[in-house]
């Protein structure tokens, strides 16, 4: 596994969304200085620069400031799993639990179109269960309602359906029972299984690559752990 954010044992994968998180709060701040004093300066006809440019800086100050809050690398690469880290918490993954990896493509006419993210089909739903957090789990369930309606052709997420209603309850391929916000994060991944192949979703911006060459990373991360296991 060489890659140039690695060390020995690991991969390192740091997000665009990541990148010059600090130069875009310090740019806000240096707006909103700015604005203040363009408020006290500038006659009450042109009150409105003032106030457009205050919100500008706390605009970007904002941005700034949640890139900041990310970690400092979204995803790392080990010899035994992927571990995904977000500021709502962390999930892992064993390489043997990875059954596919692709770009999930939808349907558009008679056009297959790709979408900006990396898809996992998993082989067991528990092992992640039991890694994720309450609050990643959360804000995965918000954050996949505009992929969960894909085939319904509402990408906006604002569109009603029975599916954005996930069960409580889940019954695991050994028969255990899972309740609660693991349950409907399961509930949830047999949908988009069903629709896009797919139980697990990367989007692009988490990613310092195209989706097309993190998907040959991470088959390549996989081919290598399966030769090492076999005798």
């Amino acid at each position: 596994m060489e890659n140039k954010s690695t060390t020995d044992e690991s991969i390192f994968i740091r997000a665009t969304s990541k990148r010059n998180g600090l130069t875009t709060f310090s740019i806000g701040l240096v707006v909103l200085c700015l604005s203040f004093i363009l408020i006290s300066l500038l006659p009450r006809s042109l009150f409105l620069i003032g106030v457009f440019a205050l919100s500008a800086g706390i605009v970007t100050m904002l941005i700034g400031w949640f890139k900041i809050r990310e970690p400092e690398h979204s995803i790392e690469l080990t010899k035994t799993q992927i571990v995904y880290r977000h500021r709502h918490g962390v999930w892992s993954l064993d390489w043997q639990n990875i059954q596919r990896v692709d770009v999930p493509k939808v349907t558009s006419g008679i056009e297959h179109k790709k979408l900006g993210m990396v898809g996992i089909k998993l082989r067991e739903y528990q092992p992640l269960l039991a890694s994720i957090s309450p609050r990643l789990a959360t804000n995965l369930l918000l954050e996949q309602r505009p992929l969960l309606l894909q085939g319904n052709q509402c990408t906006t997420g604002g569109c009603y359906s029975a599916d954005l209603i996930e069960d409580d309850r889940f019954k695991a391929s050994d028969g255990q029972t899972i309740t609660g916000i693991p349950a409907m994060l399961a509930n949830r991944m047999t949908k988009l299984r069903a629709s896009l192949g797919f139980d697990l979703f990367i989007s692009a911006s988490e990613l310092d690559r195209s989706t097309e060459d993190f998907v040959s990373l991470l088959r390549d991360c996989q081919s290598q752990v399966n030769s090492e296991i076999q005798p």
